[in-house]
């Protein structure tokens, strides 16, 4: 478990070094009283395990940019891969003072995993109007463009880079899409046509995607709060949701995702424990209408009817 007596903990996301699984997580401070000021205070800390169970804790791994700049109020949620060249980049979130409301997508270098240095002073990617809904208070709550998960093209042909993210029309309520970008080389990126339709959920928060038991699935993360009225009538309980697919690139049904049968654990990733064993690492929310805030002991999963279970 990784709980921090000063801090709340929820988002994360792993890398594996050969040794040590390394967990990215986003922390505030307790001292701010309401978990709700959270975001807007948001770090991106550090810790490293060897079982997922006992963490390590190390100097956090980013933090906000100094003042004016993208990404000066708050570093969000985000991936973090290897490159060729055997550096590592953590794509993030970024929102800025000046416009909090708007998400954006940026990048850090590093090449032990523990100092982290921005690439550029600007944002690698933002939504784009030709596809995606910008910030429109009537209809949202926010500019949706964030929890960028990066992962190697099945083929072998550059990038992927899958995103939370809204379209511009239908139901205000149940516009959320797994935003797509693409790259042949992690440096240059274009964003492209979302890869999903809208399915009754507002947003589609952290996507990831995994093949588990040989079933390619899909898991992002949303509670009833955030969904259409229709969504909400059939909701039997679960915030982390799973779409079965053909490949990592879908296609994927959002219609027929089904909810992991756990009543509080939310922004859950996929994590390779050990080769061929898969578990679900997320955070504990709310509880009795308690926000915890910190990350529990690893579920394991497996593949069963295009869902994830528990293993028996």
């Amino acid at each position: 478990m990784l709980k921090l007596a000063d801090h709340w903990v929820w988002d994360s996301w792993t890398v594996h070094d050969g040794q040590h699984h390394h967990l990215f997580f986003l922390r505030a401070s307790r001292a701010l009283q309401d978990p709700d000021r959270r975001h807007l205070r948001a770090s991106v800390g550090h810790a490293r395990s060897t079982d997922l169970i006992t963490w390590e804790l190390l100097p956090d791994a980013l933090v906000t940019a100094d003042a004016p700049a993208w990404d000066d109020q708050a570093t969000w949620t985000g991936s973090v891969i290897q490159a060729p060249d055997g550096t590592w980049r953590m794509f993030y979130t970024g929102v800025s003072r000046a416009e909090p409301l708007v998400q954006r997508v940026g990048v850090a270098r590093s090449d032990d995993l523990i100092t982290w240095h921005r690439v550029g002073d600007d944002p690698l990617l933002e939504a784009d109007p030709r596809w995606y809904e910008k910030l429109d208070r009537d209809a949202w709550i926010d500019e949706a463009w964030r929890d960028p998960w990066v992962f190697a093209d099945p083929d072998g042909h550059g990038w992927h880079m899958l995103l939370t993210a809204r379209v511009r029309e239908g139901s205000a309520e149940g516009r959320g899409v797994i935003g797509h970008a693409t790259s042949p080389d992690l440096e240059h990126w274009e964003v492209q046509p979302p890869l999903t339709t809208p399915a009754g959920f507002g947003q589609l928060e952290v996507p990831q995607v995994a093949v588990v038991d040989g079933q390619p699935v899909l898991v992002f993360s949303c509670w009833p709060d955030r969904m259409d009225a229709e969504r909400r009538s059939t909701w039997t309980g679960g915030g982390v949701w799973v779409v079965p697919g053909e490949t990592l690139l879908g296609p994927w049904d959002i219609g027929a995702a089904t909810a992991f049968d756990h009543p509080s654990i939310y922004a859950a990733r996929l994590v390779e424990q050990t080769p061929g064993s898969w578990v679900l690492l997320g955070f504990r929310d709310t509880e009795d209408g308690e926000f915890i805030g910190e990350i529990p002991d690893p579920m394991p999963v497996e593949s069963h009817g295009g869902t994830l279970r528990l293993v028996p």
